[in-house]
């Protein structure tokens, strides 16, 4: 990955976030079909996009893809104008809201409003997907202004049979073996969440795309959050089981230092290697245990398919006040944050590329080691004892999948004596290495 170089595309990461910053996005709809446009333009000739769409009613897993949902206008007057406008900001209008042409007070609208008394000046993001209902969203301290009287709610939307629309980007390598990057899609005029996941793994897509003999097969998919990802994964049983690696990736584009959850077992080797590759970039990185909540990761590492899949962020959701709000605002995320993020994911994927991985090729029981020269001839004498445990540690750990800085980071070996270890074994016809 040497030939991809230190990368300053934080700047070109911006802009196209400042193109799709106006688009009204959802789980379904026109916004992520034109969202995906952008992201296919922006890739180039580097990489291909498949477009796929999943018609509404198909049953995945235990889902169903809903009806597909688009708006064109909505707004809220009150007895002195115009109160609200969807034209004005997309998170104005609860997403996913049903049509509606009603007149009503304001003690009944009030049901239907949505804001944060904690946070009195921005706009909350509210969804109601898979319940039908209908709301507008506004700020605090305008909500608690509003005069009473009678209110006209006017929401031009539909909701009917379409699909649901998801983008499939993947780079061939050597290895049929594939490391899976997920973004989502969905998120209306917020930048941090998650225009910065798009367009940063969009970046990543049109650099990879470059690189030739690859050693992995790349498959970057942008889907709409959860639906998208089970949808994903219920379409592609037989290639999930093809991951060999995999991370989601979302709120790259804040000041925040990195946060890494982990995958549910904490010692695949993505674990250790997305550690190792920031680490080489000396970058701070906050660790942090699996949780079967959060983005799509929970789905990816659900117990049926248990793919080997982490999450990278830099503030992780929920943990910054600008989350879920109109705070979340272009001025939020910075050209240099972005350019770090993608950094890291070039350093994580040279981690991936470069990593020494062997197998034991007698992996029933160990081995007779001492008619091998590599294991002492006299029982209960502890001398060379050292040598003899880099010897079984090795044995033990290479499996086809763990990369050896893994290994060493697991059996506390010194460097010196596990590189000893691997060239006996090999020469000895008991280890192999693999090419991915």
């Amino acid at each position: 990955m040497n030939d991809l170089g230190r990368l300053e595309e934080g700047g070109q990461i911006h802009e196209l976030m400042k193109i799709a910053y106006p688009i009204c996005r959802s789980i379904t709809g026109d916004g992520v079909r034109e969202t995906l446009a952008i992201v296919q333009e922006a890739i180039g000739d580097t990489a291909e996009m498949q477009i796929h769409e999943v018609e509404s009613g198909t049953p995945v897993l235990d889902w169903e893809v809903p009806r597909e949902w688009n708006v064109r206008e909505a707004w809220l007057e009150g007895p002195k104008g115009r109160v609200l406008d969807l034209a004005e900001h997309n998170l104005h209008l609860m997403s996913y809201s049903t049509p509606v042409d009603l007149r009503l007070p304001l003690e009944e609208l009030q049901e239907h409003l949505y804001s944060l008394p904690e946070q009195p000046e921005v706009i909350p993001y509210r969804t109601s997907y898979y319940v039908e209902r209908w709301g507008f969203c506004l700020p605090h301290a305008q909500r608690e202004a509003l005069e009473p009287g009678e209110y006209h709610a006017y929401i031009d939307s539909s909701l009917e049979p379409g699909s649901l629309t998801y983008g499939e980007v993947t780079i061939p390598g050597r290895s049929r073996r594939e490391v899976l990057l997920s973004t989502h899609v969905c998120h209306p005029s917020m930048c941090n969440d998650n225009l910065s996941g798009v367009f940063t793994l969009t970046m990543l897509a049109r650099l990879l795309g470059s690189v030739r003999n690859l050693r992995y097969t790349y498959r970057l998919v942008f889907v709409p959050g959860t639906i998208g990802s089970i949808t994903w994964l219920a379409r592609n049983q037989d290639a999930a089981g093809r991951i060999a690696h995999g991370l989601v990736v979302s709120n790259l584009g804040d000041a925040g230092k990195f946060h890494y959850k982990c995958t549910p077992s904490s010692d695949r080797p993505i674990d250790g290697c997305v550690v190792r590759a920031l680490g080489r970039l000396g970058h701070d990185v906050q660790i942090e245990p699996f949780s079967p909540f959060g983005y799509d990761e929970r789905q990816y590492c659900s117990p049926g398919f248990d793919l080997p899949v982490g999450s990278l962020t830099r503030s992780p959701w929920g943990r910054y006040p600008e989350y879920h709000t109109s705070a979340d605002d272009l001025d939020f995320v910075r050209p240099e944050a972005l350019a770090q993020s993608l950094e890291a994911l070039l350093g994580i994927v040279g981690e991936l590329e470069t990593a020494r991985i062997y197998r034991n090729v007698e992996p029933f029981a160990e081995p007779q080691l001492g008619r091998r020269g590599l294991y002492s001839s006299i029982g209960g004498d502890d001398s060379g004892r050292e040598k003899e445990l880099a010897l079984l540690w090795v044995l033990h750990q290479c499996d086809g999948a763990r990369p050896l800085a893994d290994v060493a980071a697991r059996s506390g070996v010194d460097p010196e004596r596990l590189e000893w270890a691997v060239n006996a074994l090999t020469e000895a016809g008991l280890l192999a290495e693999v090419d991915a």
